[in-house]
């Protein structure tokens, strides 16, 4: 099924994905890789706030290469997300709903997203500058010292991703092997 969303994603929409779902993603989305994942931990554990409110919003793990010809981002393709898994858990539970990325999850992560009513979402890995045509914005909001890996707020436009993990736990992953090992 083809559906198109808008950002920050609310439980409600989350819970309206299903595992396969072909989903479009217009509105404001973050990034944020292993090095800012990491200080929002730290900072988490000295009892400080986050950076960004968490709350509905989606997480892009993606660091950008630099941006040319005018363009607002340079190629935006996701990283693994399996290195942020450590992280994942502790802010589903705090209000965030999304998480765009690569690849496969820790169940520790399944069933936060289960847990919490969240969504994993998966962007192809390889098509960095296709992706970064549907970025219409692009501005650091935190972390700047951590350069590709700083915390940026993105304005998206039809961005293309698929529910790879939706929040009844559902996993693409799994039932698409079995789905082929029947042909």
């Amino acid at each position: 099924m083809e559906k198109h969303i808008t950002a920050p994603i609310t439980k409600e929409t989350a819970k309206s994905l299903h595992a396969g779902d072909y989903v479009y993603v217009t509105g404001t989305i973050y990034t944020a890789r292993d090095a800012a994942h990491k200080r929002m931990d730290e900072a988490l554990d000295r009892g400080e706030e986050l950076p960004i409110d968490i709350k509905n919003q989606a997480i892009y793990y993606m660091g950008p290469s630099p941006a040319r010809g005018g363009r607002p981002i340079g190629s935006a393709g996701p990283t693994t997300a399996s290195r942020m898994d450590k992280y994942a858990p502790r802010l589903l539970d705090l209000g965030q709903t999304a998480m765009i990325g690569k690849g496969k999850r820790s169940q520790a992560v399944i069933d936060a997203v289960v847990r919490n009513g969240c969504v994993y979402l998966a962007a192809i890995g390889g098509a960095g500058a296709l992706l970064s045509k549907c970025i219409k914005s692009s501005e650091v909001v935190a972390y700047e010292d951590l350069g590709t890996e700083a915390i940026r707020k993105l304005q998206v436009e039809n961005l293309p991703v698929i529910v790879v993990i939706d929040s009844e736990g559902n996993n693409l992953y799994e039932t698409a092997i079995r789905e082929y090992k029947k042909i």
